[in-house]
């Protein structure tokens, strides 16, 4: 396998509604897009998550796209490999850029997936047929509203609602939808709004049965969650905190964290994603995947992951039409009934709509 050819796309795509977190709000979704083509013609596609800010880490569009181009692209263009694992190995001299790495990364792993005739999810070592699914609903104006919004999306059948909190919007919240839904599997996602020194605030959590509370401490710490662990007994998932396989044994072994959420661009890659599922089965770690707001290429890497056998809970790939009027696949990605149905054809599974492609572009570069 030698890639020959690359394509950067700056795409900018209208959400259906505002996503508020504790972080900011998002209308719409700049994101890069990025085509390689193999020297038999073969393409494959990735999906930087990179926000055009730098609210959820330090990348940002821009210095991916600078990444891609100065440092990634050159160190992968016209190079032979034979297992889309090698492209870790390639950029393991240039430090973090993580979200960089796996946009070039996910687009190797779709081309090895099509030479070798099988599905992203079978080249992973996938073997469910379906996934269960359920969605992350952002701060709301109010709590009727949001309780509205999670009505909605319990009738769909998704199977598990993540609910986006800060301070001054958790804990009455979680009290009235835990009234509303006392069956509902509810999780709140912090962000790295709190300090250790809501400690009492965040115990009040604990009355509510949630499935788990994420990163409810800072992006980068995994000392002060192993000390609100011990005083937790709501599991802590950490999202923010864990960037690699080694991470993930360190904020383990330090009892930081009973869950992980795996995103693939915070991450670095598939690659990387596969080692830290591996590690959390070998030491009883249940997994899931995040969303990140992706397009319908990043959504369909995500459903392929999430056919390990360790993803035991639900991630957030709910359907295309939950954030957009139009995606950039056909067909768009569908949840009933709280499952996706993993696409058994070669590659991602998802034909790529160049029309919408080009309808949403803003920028692109071509490189060989």
């Amino acid at each position: 396998m030698k890639i020959t050819d690359i394509t950067i796309r700056h795409l900018k795509m209208k959400l259906k509604a505002p996503f508020t977190t504790s972080f900011g709000t998002f209308t719409d979704k700049d994101f890069l897009l990025l085509e390689a083509r193999d020297e038999d013609g073969t393409i494959g596609w990735g999906e930087s998550v990179a926000f055009h800010s730098p609210w959820y880490n330090e990348e940002t569009l821009q210095t991916n796209w600078h990444m891609l181009e100065d440092f990634l692209i050159p160190l992968l263009l016209n190079k032979e490999m034979n297992h889309p694992d090698e492209v870790s190995e390639l950029f393991a001299p240039i430090r973090k850029n993580n979200m960089a790495k796996s946009t070039i990364e996910g687009a190797v792993w779709d081309i090895y997936a099509q030479q070798t005739n099988q599905s992203l999810a079978s080249a992973l070592g996938g073997k469910k047929e379906k996934i269960e699914v359920g969605i992350s609903i952002g701060i709301q104006k109010s709590i009727d509203d949001l309780v509205a919004l999670v009505d909605e999306y319990v009738n769909e059948g998704y199977k598990r609602i993540k609910v986006k909190i800060k301070p001054g919007w958790d804990v009455e919240v979680m009290r009235t939808l835990r009234e509303k839904f006392p069956d509902v599997a509810i999780m709140a996602d912090a962000n790295s709004a709190y300090r250790l020194e809501d400690a009492e605030l965040l115990k009040k959590l604990d009355g509510f049965n949630l499935t788990m509370i994420e990163q409810p401490l800072a992006s980068d710490d995994i000392i002060d969650h192993a000390k609100l662990q011990k005083m937790l007994k709501t599991p802590i998932c950490l999202d923010e905190s864990i960037h690699s396989v080694e991470d993930a044994r360190k904020a383990v072994e330090l009892g930081s964290t009973k869950i992980i959420n795996i995103k693939i661009g915070r991450v670095g890659g598939l690659t990387e994603a596969r080692k830290i599922h591996d590690y959390c089965k070998a030491n009883g770690i249940p997994v899931w995947c995040g969303g990140m707001l992706e397009s319908g290429i990043g959504r369909a890497h995500n459903v392929a992951l999430t056919t390990l056998s360790n993803f035991i809970l639900p991630g957030d790939t709910a359907s295309s039409n939950r954030y957009w009027e139009k995606d950039i696949i056909l067909p768009e990605v569908v949840a009933e009934n709280g499952y996706i149905q993993v696409p058994q054809t070669a590659g991602i599974g998802y034909e790529v709509d160049l029309d919408a492609v080009d309808e949403f572009t803003v920028a692109k570069k071509h490189y060989k």
